[in-house]
């Protein structure tokens, strides 16, 4: 199928809108990608919707695969560069007949490929189409990261624990061969088949620990020995283009990679330690990192308070929550639906963290004097429809990007506050004139970030009372439609783990939220001089906010998260 028509097919059946389909054509002519790539990687459709519905045009019948029913010797018959090139993996072998999942079986060059592989193993063929999820969940079992660090490490003749920070001589350090490039291009390698979003390379007194954080957790992915330390540290400040011979004071530095047909980057910050340098990578994958406004886990009520805010012509919407709770990630998405071909998009950042098409993106650097508030200045002269600052960290800056909100600019922007009501009083904090709020504030968003649970490990089992008595409090106040969803005595879910979850019992993470639109009453209280977290929650409240937890409940309820993580991740509201 042509991009064309596998969008009008998507198109036709209400998978997609006109909107979105128009960017991902966009999208695919710039980055020479196929539409279904893109689609599976920002996972705009899901995954097995696409599938079934190829399964009906092209007469191949669907299979959802199992990656850990997969024998792992049937790898070798189809090797990792020609599975990723071709989009097939192995599935079954039985007797001579090899069953392979295609995720294009009408690709003539795949057709031939495995036609070759069958004559030269002398099998019979037999094929699944399958969706590009199970694809990437079975692409994670290609990596033999642990064995191929091993084997780099054996050929360095260097022992474990044995301490010291002497640098290895590497004969023929440029070659791409050397132990030390491999070890560091395939711990990067690594941290994107398992998504993670940083990885931490740490000297210890007798070891050299790498560990990665997924799924917001961290976990160690491989010790090695400590004479590794400055070779590795080393090479990963030249491919960054930091200093190699300044080992006293932080650096920051940035490199862009293309791994798996896709352009990743990499931001790299050292730390000086008594036993060498720590080096935190962060790893900042498109494909897993920018998501779209319908990709967002809003329910219903959510959903429509967020557009109302969006649909307005001009005014502020901030994004609060602490760090790491995926702020950034909610204003691309906001940005990527508000990113049309007549309207000016400019963004203010520290640092860019995704470039987007048809966002004029800008990076501050205080070190020079351009910070966000000399940026916005200049911002304001690029005849902009739609401004993004990325933090509003001070009084000047909040300042301005309530005057652009007023002059007739969308603002978006993140704040740190406990939650959504807190964001007025902490915009006076900073000396914004409490007037100006009520004109130039239209919605608030407060969020975090938990696990999502496995879908092929979890089960129900009955809340204990303690539970019970959260969950009925938390559903108080919620609109009629939700809570008939839902009867006593509850069910909650617990995921045990399995081998598609790798025994975590969690494979992704999603949001809760909250969001709260300025309304008369929330001004009036704000002209009184009133304006604290407590009387603007009440308020809140009182209109039929969802608070955090609410969210967090009704998806744990629904089988989506841990009720035990919501309740340690939220106040009682």
């Amino acid at each position: 199928m042509t991009n064309d028509e596998f969008l009008r097919e998507l198109q036709s059946r209400g998978l997609i809108n006109d909107a979105t389909a128009a960017r991902v054509k966009r999208d695919a002519i710039v980055r020479d990608r196929s539409a279904e790539d893109l689609i599976g990687e920002e996972r705009l459709v899901p995954g097995e919707a696409i599938a079934q519905m190829k399964s009906e045009i092209l007469g191949v019948p669907y299979k959802k695969i199992d990656p850990g029913a997969i024998d792992e010797k049937l790898f070798g018959m189809v090797p990792e560069e020609t599975a990723r090139k071709y989009g097939v993996v192995p599935v079954s072998l039985t007797d001579n007949l090899l069953v392979l999942g295609m995720l294009h079986p009408d690709d003539p060059k795949a057709q031939e490929a495995m036609k070759f592989l069958a004559r030269q193993n002398r099998l019979n063929l037999g094929v699944y189409l399958i969706s590009y999820d199970d694809l990437e969940a079975v692409f994670r079992k290609y990596s033999p990261y642990r064995a191929e660090i091993a084997q780099a490490v054996s050929s360095l003749n260097v022992k474990e624990g044995t301490g010291g920070q002497q640098a290895v001589s590497l004969e023929g350090g440029a070659s791409e061969d050397a132990p030390v490039i491999k070890i560091v291009a395939d711990t990067f390698k690594e941290a994107v088949l398992n998504k993670a979003s940083d990885v931490h390379i740490e000297p210890q007194q007798k070891s050299l620990r790498i560990r990665m954080r997924i799924d917001g957790d961290l976990r160690e992915v491989a010790s090695l020995p400590a004479e590794l330390a400055q070779p590795i540290a080393s090479r990963v400040k030249v491919v960054a283009s930091l200093k190699i011979d300044e080992t006293r004071v932080p650096q920051d530095g940035r490199f862009r990679a293309r791994l798996f047909d896709r352009d990743i980057d990499f931001r790299v910050a050292t730390l000086p330690t008594p036993l060498g340098e720590k080096i935190v990578v962060r790893v900042l994958d498109p494909s897993t990192g920018l998501k779209n406004f319908n990709s967002l886990d809003l329910i219903d009520t959510v959903r429509e308070t967020i557009k109302k805010g969006l649909d307005k012509p001009f005014g502020m919407i901030l994004i609060t929550g602490p760090t790491g709770s995926g702020k950034t990630t909610t204003l691309y998405a906001f940005l990527q639906t508000l990113n049309t071909e007549d309207v000016n998009i400019v963004s203010l950042e520290d640092p860019v963290e995704y470039f987007v098409s048809g966002i004029n993106q800008s990076q501050v650097r205080p070190e020079i004097g351009y910070d966000f508030a000399s940026g916005l200045r200049q911002i304001l002269r690029q005849d902009p429809d739609v401004i993004m600052v990325g933090e509003i960290r001070d009084g000047e800056t909040a300042g301005l990007a309530v005057q652009a909100a007023l002059t007739g600019h969308v603002v978006l922007s993140t704040l740190h506050t406990n939650n959504a009501a807190g964001v007025i009083p902490r915009m006076i904090d900073l000396k914004v004139e409490p007037f100006l709020l009520p004109v130039s504030l239209n919605l608030i968003i407060s969020q975090r970030l938990v696990g999502v649970l496995c879908p092929d490990c979890k089960k129900p089992e009955p809340a204990p009372p303690e539970v019970q008595t959260v969950i009925k409090n938390a559903l108080k106040g919620l609109p009629a439609e939700v809570v008939g969803q839902f009867k006593e005595p509850y069910e909650i879910y617990h995921a045990t783990g399995c081998a598609t979850c790798h025994g975590r019992g969690v494979v992704d993470r999603t949001g809760i939220y909250e969001a709260l639109l300025v309304t008369r009453e929330i001004e009036e209280i704000i002209n009184q001089g009133a304006a604290t977290t407590q009387k603007v929650a009440a308020e809140a409240k009182a209109q039929g906010m969802i608070t955090l937890r609410q969210d967090g409940v009704v998806k744990a309820l629904r089988g989506r998260v841990s009720i035990e993580e919501i309740i340690r991740e939220t106040e009682e509201s």
